[in-house]
């Protein structure tokens, strides 16, 4: 029961890595406000934690007015809120040739403006419970593919921003801190994929050098992760950008020699 007693918003948690954050704070004795656009998806999962242990708000966070209705909205739901989870995000795909202004300045107004704009409609309460706020960001904030340019450059604006208000908000005793999450398996993630033509079953046939783990990142494994960051074991902690990923990423350079796949080809030839 890390988390007993606390409230925690977590937005975009009515499906992957969000959801599966509520459940385990659920479990760790915490209560959590649900957010998302699917109101039905919203209200069963609510259902399903417990009226007594999460509410739902529904609404869209590219609505510049939202964050700040979602914030009363959240502190009314249990009295109070402890902690900030920003992981709702846009992934929309393109390459610079596709990525317009109008593309552009959706993604970066839920994936950037919109977590500065609760943090700042959140702030008196989170000073009155010297609470926390935990981004969930992207590995690709360093670099980025190049059909995720928006998404990219919308996950580099977050970690400035974690950083700059860690350093801002330390004598309020307000946390700031973020996880970087590398490839995860959201369901989401699996449907994407197969329409890029991997095909069924492709997380069991990724090279090594991709997974040397053996597997990819799983939702449950971002949660457990979380629970430290917005619980208190983790202060006085603030400023920290955390990469949850199975290798490092700067200098890396991927390892081929040992891939068995790579192996066989080599032989076919």
């Amino acid at each position: 029961m890390r988390l007993q007693d606390q409230v925690i918003l977590i937005t975009g948690s009515t499906t992957g890595i969000g959801e599966f954050m509520a459940r385990r704070f659920v479990a760790e004795g915490g209560k959590v406000i649900l957010h998302g656009r699917d109101a039905a998806r919203g209200e069963a999962l609510c259902k399903e934690l417990g009226t007594d242990k999460a509410a739902f708000c529904q609404g869209d966070l590219a609505d510049a007015a939202y964050p700040e209705k979602l914030a009363k909205d959240a502190i009314a739901a249990f009295g109070k809120v402890d902690a900030l989870v920003n992981n709702a995000a846009l992934t929309n795909r393109a390459r610079i040739g596709e990525t317009d202004a109008a593309m552009f300045d959706r993604i970066i107004s839920v994936n950037a403006r919109a977590p500065m704009l609760l943090i700042r409609a959140l702030l008196p309460e989170l000073k009155k419970n010297q609470g926390v706020v935990l981004n969930i960001g992207s590995v690709l904030a360093h670099c980025g593919q190049a059909n995720l340019l928006a998404y990219s450059m919308s996950k580099g604006a977050l970690m400035t921003m974690t950083r700059n208000l860690a350093d801002a908000l330390g004598t309020d005793r307000v946390r700031v801190n973020q996880l970087n999450v590398g490839w995860t398996l959201t369901e989401n993630e699996y449907q994407v994929k197969l329409g890029d033509g991997l095909g069924e079953g492709w997380p069991d046939r990724l090279p090594a050098y991709a997974v040397p783990m053996g597997r990819l990142l799983m939702p449950e494994d971002i949660a457990a992760a979380a629970v430290y960051w917005v619980g208190r074991e983790s202060f006085p902690v603030t400023g920290t950008v955390a990469e949850l990923e199975q290798y490092p990423l700067i200098g890396r350079y991927t390892n081929h020699e040992g891939d068995p796949l790579k192996q066989q080809d080599h032989e076919k030839k």
